[in-house]
């Protein structure tokens, strides 16, 4: 294993101490607990948007936390769900009194610790709803959840949520639209390599120099078809077909895109990617409003991609234009 890292066991604790040096004004951490919180929070009169995960995935989440998205996000360690109270703090260091709302992909652990920290909340008078993603297409059932994954639509529910929140919407609106958000975003991604975790010291899993995983997950989970590797026109229509058939979308509908790298694809990879992402909306009759390239959603050093697509209507492109300003989502 090959990493810069001081100890395995140590990696969550330095990277939160380094992010926070690096962004004290966006972000703060609260003492005894791996969350990060907006440095302005709580603001008053706004529902709050909290979300989180295992570590690993960076800059998901607390990457987004910040005006117009979250306000805080709590942390687990690589590939591991942060455990209820982290996630109750959190929720309490988000609340103004307008209650809160928990962003949660579906996976498992995710699912089980925030309905407990949901439940705890009740005893310390904070507002809790949930929305669950489950945009990955990929696969119905798998490692580590029953139904779809949660992949990188998630930063949609969160800029769409935060903008809403951001508004001064209540708690049920804000959860409305964030689930509105969940109905129409599908997303689909490809592994080229595996992702070593730092406490196993060895990759996840194996693929050959010439093989490619379509639909691997975040984590390493099985995708649905191990294949030889082919150009990236190929593989973008495999994943775009997929997505654009399940919902399905349709001539004449818009579409904000979101080509994300999974932690060591070029841009100028992504970039192809989207370029065919591009051609076959067109084809199809499909209005691209909005598109995002780059790193939002990753998983270590895994070499890959996924796409999303987000279908819009008019309250969707108010709330997507909305002008944001965290560490790594920036619109102004």
């Amino acid at each position: 294993m090959k990493k810069i890292i001081n100890a395995p066991d140590h990696v969550l604790q330095d990277m939160l101490t380094g992010m926070v040096a690096a962004h004290p004004d966006y972000v703060r951490k609260l003492p005894d607990y791996n969350c990060l919180v907006n440095r302005l929070s709580p603001i008053a009169g706004k529902v709050g948007i909290i979300s989180g995960g295992g570590s690993g995935h960076e800059p998901a989440h607390a990457g987004f936390i910040g005006k117009g998205m979250l306000d805080a996000a709590c942390i687990g360690n690589v590939f591991s769900s942060p455990t209820p109270d982290h996630f109750l703090e959190a929720a309490k260091a988000a609340d103004s009194g307008a209650g809160v709302l928990m962003v949660i992909k579906n996976y498992s652990g995710d699912l089980m610790n925030s309905q407990m920290a949901e439940e705890m909340a009740e005893f310390e008078d904070v507002k809790v709803a949930r929305v669950i993603v489950d945009d990955d297409v990929a696969v119905k059932n798998s490692t580590y959840t029953t139904g779809r994954r949660g992949i990188a639509g998630t930063i949609f529910v969160h800029k769409i949520a935060g903008a809403m929140a951001a508004r001064g919407a209540d708690l049920a609106e804000v959860k409305r639209v964030a689930e509105k958000t969940v109905a129409n975003v599908r997303s689909m991604g490809m592994a080229l390599t595996p992702c070593i975790v730092p406490i196993a010291g060895k990759a996840n899993f194996h693929l050959a120099d010439d093989e490619v995983e379509i639909g691997m997950g975040i984590h390493g989970e099985p995708g649905i078809n191990r294949c030889k590797i082919t150009t990236a026109d190929e593989i973008t229509s495999v994943l775009l077909e997929k997505i654009i058939t399940d919902l399905p979308f349709a001539k004449g509908d818009e579409v904000a895109v979101l080509v994300n790298g999974l932690g060591a694809t070029p841009l100028m990879e992504l970039y192809i990617v989207n370029k065919k992402v591009s051609e076959i909306c067109a084809e199809r009759g499909i209005k691209i409003y909005r598109t995002y390239v780059g790193e939002y959603m990753t998983a270590l050093e895994m070499a890959g991609a996924s796409i999303s697509l987000l279908r819009l209507d008019g309250e969707l492109k108010s709330l997507l234009d909305a002008p944001a300003d965290s560490i790594a989502f920036k619109q102004f």
